[in-house]
């Protein structure tokens, strides 16, 4: 079998926040922008409570069969709860998704350098 890999997306809320938290929220925000978001094995959190109390936790999961993904959906929950809970953050309206990029179509430069055997 083929070693596959998932990226899960877990977007929420921050609920309750007191104002040292935004605080701290907004100290970090440079290294937790959208612009250096990046699925990884250890999960990537991205906000911009400025703007919105929205975030995004993007992780990577590995499996080797299709139905691994609901395992990889399963840790990505629990890692970004995990993120929010060890620093004492609220948060409200989890939904997760998952990609088994094996699956994904390709893009049209990936199709031309398949056809050309690159």
């Amino acid at each position: 079998m083929s070693t596959r890999t998932f990226r899960v997306m877990v977007r929420g809320v921050f609920d309750g926040l007191t104002e040292a938290q935004r605080a701290e929220l907004l100290a970090g925000a440079a290294e937790h922008d959208v612009l250096r978001a990046a699925f990884t094995a250890e999960g990537q959190m991205t906000y911009d409570v400025a703007v919105r109390p929205a975030f995004a936790f993007r992780f990577l999961d590995t499996g080797e069969a299709e139905e691994d993904i609901l395992l990889a959906t399963e840790r990505g929950e629990a890692a970004a709860r995990a993120w929010l809970e060890e620093r004492g953050y609220g948060f409200k309206n989890l939904r997760v998704s998952a990609e088994d990029l094996s699956l994904a179509p390709l893009s049209k430069r990936q199709r031309q350098a398949a056809a050309r055997g690159v």
